[in-house]
């Protein structure tokens, strides 16, 4: 991660580790630039970073305040961060039900901009919250990119693996949703019944070199999934 990106992760987890509660003001710019040591560029950075997150709003002239904290075991609908960070006070779990490399095929191709015969990490993994089945998440990796993959890993947090061992800069996601019904085999893998509602969710995720690097098919099970939107720049 950035130098500013690791400042926003310390500044979040102190808001909520210290409980703070909604309007409570944070210190102002040049004591958060002593305190870490940094530029004033970078901690602007880190709190931009914290707005579009949705925990903090800063107000011109008046100073930097907390927003409201978002209810425990909750989504983040609009995050790229990855399950991990927006369930750390839960036990997130992954089942990796298949890791191959393979060739792309059209629709993976279209979505992460591949040539003929490029090769991809394939990865399904069921993923669990407090050992209930949250969803089940299959996602690609273009091996140009990401040369490596094992269970290892993916039984961690990919995300963590990306930001951390590659270096990744991870920008922005295209997100779509849809409900529908389970087929047999995910209502399977999720023990629900065919026919049960799901949400249904793809996205590409990007790096701040606009190049994609994922695109993942999340379906979540309808009995333990609960979401959340912060929106910010009305």
């Amino acid at each position: 991660m950035n130098k500013y990106e690791i400042i926003a992760e310390t500044i979040q987890q102190s808001i909520y580790d210290q409980k703070l509660e909604q309007g409570t003001k944070l210190p102002n710019v040049e004591s958060l630039m002593k305190q870490h040591n940094v530029s004033k560029s970078t901690i602007t950075k880190a709190l931009d970073t914290l707005e579009k997150r949705g925990a903090i709003f800063q107000q011109r002239g008046s100073g930097i305040f907390v927003r409201r904290q978002r209810r425990e075991g909750y989504v983040s609908l609009l995050t790229n961060r990855g399950f991990t960070a927006d369930l750390k006070e839960f036990n997130i779990t992954s089942e990796v039900l298949k890791l191959e490399r393979m060739k792309a095929d059209d629709e993976v191709k279209l979505n992460l901009h591949l040539e003929e015969n490029e090769e991809v990490y394939y990865v399904e993994r069921l993923r669990r919250i407090n050992n209930d089945i949250l969803c089940i998440e299959v996602s690609y990796f273009p091996v140009k990119l990401v040369p490596y993959l094992n269970n290892e890993i993916a039984e961690g947090s990919i995300f963590n693996y990306l930001t951390d061992a590659l270096k990744f800069n991870i920008s922005f996601a295209d997100i779509y949703m849809h409900i529908d019904e389970l087929n047999d085999i995910d209502a399977m893998k999720l023990e629900l019944k065919k026919g049960n509602p799901a949400l249904f969710l793809e996205q590409v995720v990007y790096l701040a070199t606009g190049e994609p690097f994922d695109f993942s098919k999340i379906t979540y099970h309808y009995k333990h999934s609960k979401f959340f939107v912060q929106a910010t720049n009305y």
